[in-house]
């Protein structure tokens, strides 16, 4: 659960904007989207290797 803490002085959009980063911060969305499917472990693993390599030639390409 997540909880603002707002002064009297604080507008509603104010709390509001507070309380839409914590929950971006979080990661609640992400973590439901993930739960909807079942992925299995190799899968995952693969998905790892792969966005590093891709991330990893990125990095190559713009060094030279």
């Amino acid at each position: 659960m997540l909880v603002i803490d707002t002064r009297e002085s604080d507008s509603i959009d104010n709390a509001l904007k507070k309380y839409k980063k914590k929950f971006e911060k979080a990661g609640i969305l992400r973590e439901l989207r993930e739960r909807q499917t079942f992925t299995k472990r190799s899968v995952k693993r693969r998905n790892q290797i792969l966005k590093a390599a891709f991330i990893d030639g990125i990095k190559r390409e713009a060094e030279g």
